[in-house]
């Protein structure tokens, strides 16, 4: 019975550092934070080619919601606040930028873009949010805004280009 459950347990925090690194990108070496945003952008494109923007919002709603108890369980095996390697909240961030803006390679990548932007300097509300928000609901919500003003952001520009290009 002992070994099953060390098995069990292993298990989960497998499963738990996949969900967390999305698939191990959040372990490669350098700027886990634009691995992860570029992961999340490439499964995007592919949640856009097969469904909707509508699909992919809502996407990244459910995983925003997912990941809070996974991050907070997470920290509290740790001790650790929001560790480089966890990139989950890029993806969320970068799937709500994207599905605000639209579903044209452009747009893609500028959502991407200013998404990364936004969550390096981490302006105004971003910053304060990441500051001053604890567990997995902080470390989920600054991405979150930041994926909000960059989807903003991106559809402004699109939309200006199309009308003076």
């Amino acid at each position: 019975d002992e070994a099953l459950s060390n098995f069990v347990d292993d298990v989960r925090k497998f499963m738990q550092k996949l969900f967390l690194t999305f698939f191990g990108a959040g372990l490669l070496p350098k700027a886990p934070g634009t691995w992860g945003s570029v992961a999340g952008a490439i499964v995007a494109w592919g949640i856009l080619w097969a469904f909707s923007n509508t699909t992919l919002f809502l996407a990244s709603i459910l995983l925003f919601l997912a990941s809070v108890s996974v991050i907070d369980s997470y920290e509290a095996k740790t001790g650790v606040h929001d560790h480089g390697s966890i990139v989950i909240d890029e993806v969320a961030g970068v799937w709500l930028a994207i599905a605000i803006s639209g579903d044209s390679v452009a747009q893609i990548l500028l959502s991407l873009a200013f998404f990364r932007i936004l969550d390096i300097k981490k302006p105004s509300i971003i910053g304060r949010v990441d500051r001053n928000v604890k567990g997995g609901l902080g470390v989920m919500a600054d991405d979150m805004i930041a994926g909000f003003f960059a989807g903003l952001a991106s559809a402004i520009c699109y939309g200006a280009y199309l009308k003076f290009a």
